[in-house]
């Protein structure tokens, strides 16, 4: 495929608002994950949540208010990428500038808190909810539209944990379509009280910190996030690039990856040929690596296959928590900060490699030139994404 240039990103997750956070997170190898409840949970384990979401969207998008609306908002803030959206908006037409987000549950936590006010005699939700613009899963993209003043297409995907790596291909394919000349993608998902106890009774919540790849891991730590990229078409301008993407649907269970990892494999195979590269230029991967003792087993298998054991990879989850929706923007925002600052962090939390696992785990973060690098996302039911991403040469 011809490149598509990334000429500006974002993200905000319990590590902080903005790319720089997060780059000092990597550095200092510093997580964002806290061992607390979340409202009224009474689970225990750890989370990655984010601060400053109590004050209410405007006004004007008083109908969207939301905690994952509120969360969109403030990613949509950091770096610049507002006035980045306003300049493309002069260049292109709002009417050229297509909006594509993943999420998982979207505004599910807007359903908890009416379903807890409404009136039991009469078995009716409050007045003031609104399904279609808070609960529902286009609720987020139709608002990041609105935010940015735009009026193009506008898309919102629901892949499970590959949702928000999807995102690129789909704004990929829309752009050579013809039905816009640029696209915002992004991702956004938020704690709430179903993901919490709906993930805790597959008994895939660890009790302890996410270890991906240890020995004794467990299983994951949930959190939340927003992030957002600008594609466009390679121009020769943009410092990053997306160059190829992957994707599958193995459907092998509902919530378990196929044991082998040959969905997962796939994808990153399918990516590598749409970039034209072969396995041996990729510098990096970025794992979806949960910590859940069968996903990351099934990757490793995937990995090796297709790249044997020297290839250096690990997953960032033990940063900012698994954030199932907006997984696939952080880790590919985490990817290219890679690339730009020269970094190959890695696996933290991670104290003793599971023996079982043959692929290059980094157990020590190290600086490294990096040209080319893989991010992995992988969602219940199969739904698998390798997004492969370069700095230009």
């Amino acid at each position: 495929m011809n490149p598509l240039g990334i000429s500006r990103f974002t993200v905000t997750s319990s590590l902080g608002r903005g790319l720089q956070p997060h780059v000092d997170g990597l550095r200092s190898e510093r997580s964002g994950l806290r061992q607390r409840p979340f409202e009224s949970s009474t689970l225990a384990g750890w989370i990655g949540q984010v601060e400053g979401l109590d004050q209410p969207l405007a006004d004007a998008f008083k109908d969207w208010d939301c905690r994952n609306n509120r969360l969109a908002d403030l990613g949509l803030q950091q770096d610049g990428f507002i006035d980045a959206i306003a300049h493309a908006r002069r260049c292109y037409g709002a009417d050229r500038i297509g909006v594509f987000i993943g999420t998982s549950t979207s505004g599910v936590q807007q359903t908890e808190l009416a379903y807890g006010e409404r009136d039991r005699a009469l078995d009716r939700l409050p007045g003031w909810f609104n399904l279609r613009t808070t609960q529902s899963t286009f609720s987020v993209a139709d608002f990041v539209r609105l935010r940015l003043q735009l009026n193009g297409v506008a898309v919102a995907i629901s892949t499970a944990c590959s949702s928000s790596a999807k995102v690129f291909a789909s704004a990929h394919r829309a752009m050579r379509a013809g039905l816009c000349d640029v696209a915002v993608v992004g991702g956004v998902d938020s704690l709430c009280l179903t993901t919490l106890y709906g993930f805790n009774a597959l008994q895939l919540v660890s009790p302890d910190i996410c270890r991906p790849a240890d020995a004794r891991r467990q299983g994951l730590s949930l959190g939340e996030a927003a992030g957002f990229a600008l594609l466009t078409l390679d121009d020769g301008s943009s410092e990053f690039l997306l160059e190829g993407y992957g994707e599958s649907s193995d459907a092998h269970h509902m919530s378990t990856p196929d044991p082998e990892g040959r969905g997962a494999a796939a994808a990153m195979r399918d990516a590598l040929q749409r970039g034209g590269v072969e396995a041996h230029a990729i510098d990096y991967i970025n794992l979806h690596g949960t910590g859940t003792p069968a996903n990351d087993l099934a990757e490793d298998k995937a990995v090796v296959a297709l790249f044997g054991s020297g290839t250096p990879c690990s997953s960032t989850k033990g940063w900012s928590g698994h954030t199932l929706g907006a997984a696939g923007i952080l880790e590919a925002v985490f990817c290219l900060l890679c690339l730009r600052e020269g970094l190959l962090p890695r696996s933290l939390n991670t104290r003793e490699k599971d023996a079982a696992l043959c692929s290059n785990i980094l157990l020590q973060s190290r600086t490294a030139e990096l040209r080319r690098v893989l991010s992995n996302s992988f969602g219940f039911g199969g739904n698998n994404c390798s997004l492969l991403l370069g700095r230009r040469a």
